[in-house]
């Protein structure tokens, strides 16, 4: 299992292709935690996303069918970007 944090930062186009082709060929799991959205559409199989008020959202698909699910499901208004609110822990 690999856990990737903001892997593309600082990559230039051919190492950011490199990066790619070998996590598409890796045999194991992939954790990846990233604001990179073209990156995510080419390599993520399923999302993990945290939604509106700290909710968390399974899809399985890559991020762009993510994006067209939240957007059927929340609306326009649901789906744009918003700040979160954290709720205290008691």
């Amino acid at each position: 299992m690999l856990l990737l944090d903001e892997p593309t930062n600082d990559l230039d186009v051919e190492t950011l292709r490199a990066l790619e082709d070998a996590l598409l060929e890796f045999a194991g799991s992939i954790m990846v935690i990233s604001h990179d959205r073209w990156f995510l559409d080419r390599i993520a199989t399923h999302i993990l996303a945290a939604e509106g008020d700290s909710k968390w959202f399974f899809f399985d698909g890559n991020y762009q069918e993510y994006e067209a699910d939240k957007k059927k499901r929340l609306g326009e208004e649901g789906a744009r970007p918003h700040r979160l609110r954290f709720k205290p822990i008691r």
